[in-house]
C-alpha cells in the first residue's frame, strides 16, 4: 500500500479547493446532527477514528469513483476528499461524547435541577457568571419538557449569549492546538517521519479519488464482508432475540473467575472481540499492542495485591488514575526532549528578520507564535472573566496541554486505538495537590465547568488537525489553506453541535447525559473542602518515573518489550472494552510476521482495513436507522 500519492496533475491546486471546503462544511451539521442525536446508537467519537466521518467518506468516495468513471473532469481528487475528511473528523470531535455532549447540557443543569436538598443554589450559583449559563426558567422548563421549538424567540434568545460564550472559548481552545501542531508538525512529520497509523485508512479509501488503493483488493472486501456481516448478524439478533449472534457484546469475567477474595479486588473484567478493533490494533507495533494488554492486567494485579494486603480501605489505592496522568506528562516530557533540537531552531528563526519563514510551512514561526499569544490570550480573558485566578489559569492549562500534546505525539508515532485518561485531568488533579481551601470556590467552579474537555480524551481535536497536515502532505495539498478551513471547521462544528441539541431537546425533552457529575463533585468541595492528598502527588510521580524508565530501557535495549505508552493507556475505561481484541490482534500480527516477514504483512494490511471498514459502515447504518427511528439498535461501540 502506497497510501495513493498524489500525480502531478493532481497536486496543489486539486488539494484544498473551494468546492472541498464547501463539502465538508455541509457535512457538518449532519454529523453533529448525528452525534447529538445518537445515545443509545453507539457513540462515533469514542475511538481514534470516528466511525461515522469514515461512513460519510466512504459513501462519497463510492459516488466519486463513478462520477470519475461518467465526468472524470468533475471528479474530486484525493486532497479534495481527504479535506473533507479533515474538516468533518475535526468538527466530529468537537461534538462528540467528550466534548460539547458533556458541556451543553451542563449550561442549564446547575439551575434546572437545584434543590433545598441539595444546596445547590446557596453553594455556587452565585459563583457563575451569567453569559456561560441558562437562568431563564421558563426558557429551563421548556427546555426541559420538550414540545416546544428552538426557534421561538425567547428560547433562541435565551440560548445566545451562552452558545457564543463557549464558542469563543473552544475556537481560542483549539487554535491554541493548531498553533502548536504547527510548531511541531516539521519536526514528527518529516524529520522523524512518524507511521501515523491512523491515516492508513482514509488514504487508502481515497488513493485516485476512490479507483486505486486499497479499495481494489480483494483482500479488503473480504475483511469488510466478514465484519459487515458479523454486524448485520448482530444488528438482527438485537431486534429478534432467537436470530443467532456473533459476538458483539462484553461478557463480564469477574463473576465467572474472581468472585472471591482478594480476586474479586479486580473488579470488572469484561471481554469481548470486535473486528474493527482487531483492525486497528493490526496497524500499532507489536510492542505497544502487547504493553496495552499486558499493562491491563498488571493493573488488576496491582488491585489483587492491594485486596491480599488489606489495602482497599485506602481511598482510590493503588492511584491508578493519578499513575496514568503522571505517565501521560511523562510521554509529553520525551517528546519535547526529542524535539528539543527543532524547538531550538524555532527559537533561533523568531529572532531572524522576517519572522523565519520555514520550507513547506503555512506560516512563519513568527505567525506562529502570534497564533498562541492570541489565542491563549483569549483563553486566558475568558477565564479572568469567569473570576478565575492567574496561577489556577496557568497551571490547568499547563496541564492540559501536555496532555493534549502526549496524546497526539501517541497518536502519530503509535496510532493508539483508545487513549482516554477518564477523570483525571487538571480539574481533579489540582484540588487534590494543593486541597479545595486554596484553590477557593470560584476556580473550583470554573474547573467544574471545564470538566467536558477534561473528562476524557477519546475524542481530542488536537491530534485530527496534526493527522490533516499529514494527509495534506500525502496527497500534494498545501497546508496553509488547510489550515483556515480546520479553523472553520471548529466554529461550524461548535455552532452546529449547539443547534443540535437544542433543536432536539426543545422537541422531546433535553438529556443530562454526564451533566450532574461535575456539580454534584462542585458541592462536596463546597460543602466538605478536601486536604492536599500525598499519595496522589506521589503516585503522580511515581507513574511519571516509570514512563520515563520505560522509554530509558526501550532506547537501551532492542529486545525490551514494555512501551510506556501501553502503561499509560491501560488504566482507563477503554481499554476494558478492547484489551481482548489488543490481544487477539497482536497475536495474529505475531504470527504473520513470524512466519512470513513484512511481505505477508504488507499483503493481509488491506484485509484488516477492510475489517475497520467493514464494521463502520454497517455499523452506521445501524445508528443511522436508530436515529431515523427513534429507537435503539445494535451498537458496536460502548
Amino acid at each position: 500500500m502506497n497510501g495513493g500519492e498524489p500525480s502531478r496533475s493532481t497536486g496543489r491546486a486539486r488539494g484544498v479547493t473551494w468546492r472541498a471546503i464547501g463539502l465538508g462544511a455541509a457535512l457538518i451539521p449532519f454529523n453533529a446532527y448525528w452525534i447529538q442525536d445518537s445515545a443509545g446508537q453507539g457513540y462515533p467519537t469514542t475511538v481514534s477514528l470516528f466511525f461515522n466521518v469514515i461512513f460519510c467518506l466512504f459513501w462519497i468516495t463510492a459516488l466519486n469513483a463513478a462520477l470519475g468513471r461518467a465526468f472524470p473532469k468533475y471528479a474530486l481528487s484525493q486532497g479534495e476528499l481527504l479535506t473533507v475528511y479533515t474538516m468533518t473528523s475535526i468538527a466530529s470531535a468537537l461534538a462528540g461524547h467528550d466534548m460539547l455532549r458533556v458541556l451543553i447540557p451542563m449550561i442549564a443543569h446547575p439551575f434546572r435541577f437545584a434543590t433545598p436538598e441539595n444546596e445547590w443554589a446557596e453553594l455556587f450559583h452565585r459563583y457563575i457568571p451569567d453569559w456561560i449559563a441558562i437562568k431563564d426558567k421558563a426558557a429551563l422548563e421548556e427546555l426541559y419538557q420538550g414540545e416546544s421549538s428552538l426557534y421561538q424567540w425567547k428560547n433562541a434568545k435565551a440560548w445566545a449569549v451562552p452558545a457564543l460564550a463557549w464558542t469563543a472559548f473552544l475556537t481560542a481552545l483549539t487554535t491554541f492546538m493548531l498553533g502548536i501542531n504547527l510548531i511541531v508538525r516539521r519536526q514528527w512529520t518529516e524529520n522523524e517521519k512518524l507511521s501515523y497509523p491512523i491515516i492508513q485508512l482514509p488514504l487508502e479509501m481515497t488513493a485516485g479519488g476512490g479507483s486505486k488503493g486499497a479499495l481494489r483488493s480483494g483482500a479488503l472486501w473480504a475483511g469488510f464482508a466478514l465484519a459487515g456481516a458479523v454486524d448485520a448478524l448482530n444488528g438482527l439478533n438485537f431486534l429478534y432475540p432467537s436470530a443467532p449472534s456473533l459476538g458483539g457484546k462484553l461478557v463480564n469475567l469477574q463473576p465467572i473467575l474472581f468472585n472471591e477474595k482478594p480476586w474479586n479486588a479486580a473488579g470488572w473484567t469484561p471481554i469481548g472481540l470486535f473486528p474493527f478493533a482487531v483492525g486497528m490494533a493490526f496497524f500499532i507495533p507489536l510492542d505497544l499492542a502487547f504493553s496495552s494488554w499486558f499493562f491491563y492486567l498488571f493493573w488488576k494485579a496491582e488491585r489483587i495485591v492491594g485486596g491480599a494486603l488489606g489495602l482497599r480501605n485506602i481511598p482510590r489505592f493503588p492511584y491508578v488514575d493519578e499513575q496514568s496522568l503522571g505517565a501521560y506528562i511523562g510521554l509529553f516530557l520525551i517528546a519535547a526532549v526529542v524535539s528539543r533540537r527543532h524547538l531550538a531552531h524555532i527559537g533561533r528563526g523568531l529572532l531572524r528578520r522576517g519572522g523565519g519563514r520555514a520550507e513547506k510551512e503555512p506560516f512563519t514561526y513568527r505567525g506562529m507564535l502570534w497564533l498562541l499569544l492570541i489565542s491563549g490570550g483569549g483563553l486566558f480573558a475568558f477565564c479572568k472573566l469567569a473570576g478565575m485566578s492567574t496561577w489556577a489559569i496557568l497551571l490547568f492549562f499547563a496541564v492540559y496541554f501536555m496532555i493534549a500534546v502526549a496524546v497526539t505525539r501517541m497518536r502519530a508515532e503509535l496510532g493508539s486505538p483508545v487513549h482516554d485518561l477518564h477523570f483525571i485531568g487538571p480539574d481533579e488533579m489540582g484540588p487534590r495537590i494543593f486541597g479545595t481551601r486554596v484553590l477557593g470556590p470560584q476556580n473550583l467552579t470554573m474547573f467544574s465547568y471545564f470538566f467536558f474537555f477534561n473528562r476524557a480524551h477519546r475524542g481530542h481535536p488536537m491530534p485530527h488537525q496534526l493527522e490533516g497536515y499529514k494527509l495534506a502532505e500525502r496527497a500534494g495539498s498545501g497546508s496553509r489553506r488547510l489550515t483556515w478551513a480546520m479553523l472553520l471547521a471548529a466554529v461550524a462544528g461548535i455552532l452546529a453541535s449547539f443547534w443540535a441539541y437544542a433543536h432536539l431537546s426543545y422537541e422531546e425533552g433535553a438529556r443530562t447525559w454526564f451533566a450532574g457529575h461535575p456539580f454534584n463533585r462542585l458541592r462536596g468541595w463546597l460543602a466538605t473542602p478536601l486536604e492536599p492528598d500525598a499519595g496522589a502527588v506521589v503516585a503522580a510521580g511515581a507513574g511519571l518515573a516509570q514512563t520515563v524508565f520505560l522509554m530509558a530501557m526501550r532506547m537501551k535495549y532492542v529486545w525490551w518489550p514494555f512501551h510506556p505508552a501501553g502503561f499509560a493507556i491501560s488504566s482507563s475505561w477503554s481499554i476494558n472494552v478492547f484489551w481482548f481484541s489488543i490481544f487477539v490482534s497482536n497475536v495474529l500480527k505475531w504470527v504473520l510476521l513470524k512466519q512470513g516477514g513484512l511481505t505477508l504483512h504488507r499483503r493481509a494490511a488491506p484485509f484488516f482495513l477492510g475489517l475497520i471498514l467493514g464494521e463502520f459502515v454497517v455499523g452506521g447504518v445501524w445508528s443511522l436507522i436508530g436515529v431515523l427511528l427513534n429507537r435503539p439498535m445494535y451498537r458496536f461501540l460502548y
